[in-house]
């Protein structure tokens, strides 16, 4: 039994990140649809930078943007790392906080 070939393992790689990715899309549509329905509960009008990082989800913006998916996930990544340890009673600051940072991303990046 060898070892893979260079090809073999690049498309391992790229297979894992693109299943990263898919799930990153999936799991973010879900959050932005409960952000949505969050600011319907609340009876309060939902910022424009926000409904803005929610649609680009929900409609599936970014497959036709090609690397708008990367940026945000990376842009994810770094949310979890810079931000603190969050409760349930603050779970709504976060998630506002972070597609509220999705969407300044996007306007910045040109998408």
């Amino acid at each position: 039994m060898g070892r893979k070939k260079d090809e073999e393992r690049y498309n391992d790689k790229v297979r894992k990140q693109r299943r990263e990715l898919e799930e990153f899309a999936e799991t973010e549509t879900e959050w932005a649809g409960y952000l949505i329905n969050w600011y319907k509960y609340k009876k309060e009008d939902m910022p424009d930078d926000e409904y803005r990082a929610c649609a680009f989800f929900l409609n599936s913006e970014y497959s036709r943007k090609p690397g708008s998916l990367t940026l945000l996930y990376c842009t994810a990544k770094q949310c979890f790392k810079e931000t603190p340890q969050f409760m349930l009673e603050n779970a709504f600051d976060f998630l506002s906080y972070r597609f509220r940072a999705f969407a300044k991303v996007l306007l910045t990046g040109g998408i």
